[in-house]
C-alpha cells in the first residue's frame, strides 16, 4: 500500500503547537507524527505525518489543524517506499522515564536499572508508547494513587498497546481489565500484556462502550484509567461514574492544557471531585473521585 508523508515547515513554537495539535485530532487514527529540527540558525522545524493509501481527506483535515493553529503554509506530500513507519520511527525512540517506571523497547533492556519498574513495548499499531506526554503523565498518576489508595479492581479504558493496565498490574498485583474499540489494538495490548509478565493479572477485551456486559461483570472498578480524547472522555462522565466504585479514584489523560477546565466541568457536573492535575508537554493527566 502507497505510504505518504504529509509535511510542513515552521518555527520550532508553531512547530510544538501544531505537532501537539495533530496528535490529539488523528490519535484515534493511529498515523505517526512527527517533528525534527531542520536548521537550528534559521529557525526551521518540519512537521510530518505518515499515511497509507488515499490522503485526500486526511489532507483536508490537517489542513484544518493547521489553520486553527494559525499556519497559513501548504502543506508537501512525499510518496514513501512502503516501509513500516510506525515500526520505523519507534526504533530510535530512547527509553523514557515516568517516575519509578522506564518504558522501553527490546533493544534498551540493557539501560534498565535494577530500581526501575520496567515496561518493554514494540514498535505496534495501538497507541501508547510512553514517550507521548499524556501517557508519562498517566504513569506518574497511577503510581502516586495506587501507592495512596490501594486500588484493588482496575479498569483500563481505551487500552491501546496497554502500557497503563501492565502499570497498574506490575505495581500491585490487582485485577486489570484492558479494554479497547479496535480489535487491533486489542491484539497488541494482548501481546505486550504477555511480554511483560502480566497475564495473570491483566484480561483484554474488546468493548465498543459501556454497555457491553463485561463491564457490568468484571466492575464495579474502584480506579479507572482512561487515555483518550477530551471530547470523548466529557461524553462519558455520567458512564464513569456508574462504573467506579464509592470512593474510587479516576485518572483521566488525551487532554490538551486548553481542554483541561471543560474536562474538569464535565466531570464535576457527574459529581466528581477534582484532586490534582499534572501537566506534560502540553497535555495533562486529572485526578478525580467521586
Amino acid at each position: 500500500m502507497t505510504q505518504t508523508r504529509l509535511h510542513i515547515t515552521t518555527g520550532r513554537e508553531v512547530a510544538n503547537r501544531i505537532f501537539a495539535a495533530l496528535e490529539a485530532a488523528f490519535e484515534s487514527d493511529g498515523w505517526p507524527i512527527a517533528m525534527i529540527e531542520i536548521d537550528e540558525d534559521r529557525d526551521i522545524h518540519e512537521v510530518s505525518l505518515y499515511a497509507d493509501g488515499e490522503v485526500v481527506d486526511i489532507e483536508r483535515r490537517m489542513a484544518e489543524v493547521l489553520s486553527s493553529e494559525g499556519h497559513a503554509g501548504g502543506i508537501e506530500r512525499e510518496v514513501l517506499p512502503d516501509v513500516d513507519w510506525v515500526a520505523k520511527s519507534l526504533e530510535g525512540l530512547k527509553p523514557v522515564e515516568a517516575g519509578r517506571f522506564i518504558v522501553h523497547g527490546s533493544h534498551d533492556r540493557k539501560d534498565v536499572r535494577a530500581d526501575q519498574i520496567a515496561i518493554e513495548i514494540e514498535a505496534g499499531l495501538a497507541f501508547g508508547t510512553g514517550h507521548h506526554g499524556t501517557t508519562s503523565g498517566c504513569l506518574e498518576m497511577i503510581e502516586k494513587v495506587i501507592a495512596e489508595e490501594k486500588p484493588t479492581n482496575a479498569l483500563d479504558l481505551g487500552t491501546g498497546s496497554a502500557v497503563l493496565a501492565i502499570a497498574v498490574a506490575k505495581l500491585a498485583p490487582i485485577p486489570v481489565l484492558a479494554t479497547d474499540i479496535d480489535p487491533v489494538a486489542t491484539e497488541v495490548a494482548a501481546a505486550n500484556v504477555r511480554l511483560n509478565g502480566a497475564a495473570d493479572h491483566v484480561e483484554t477485551a474488546t468493548a465498543e462502550g459501556f454497555d457491553d456486559p463485561i463491564f457490568a461483570a468484571r466492575g464495579p472498578f474502584d480506579l479507572i484509567v482512561a487515555n483518550i480524547l477530551a471530547q470523548p472522555l466529557m461524553q462519558l462522565a455520567p458512564e464513569m461514574a456508574a462504573h467506579l466504585a464509592a470512593d474510587g479514584s479516576l485518572v483521566l489523560s488525551g487532554i490538551l492544557d486548553r481542554q483541561h477546565d471543560a474536562v474538569v466541568e464535565a466531570y464535576v457536573a457527574a459529581k466528581f471531585r477534582h484532586i490534582e492535575t499534572f501537566h506534560r508537554e502540553g497535555w495533562v493527566t486529572i485526578h478525580l473521585k467521586n
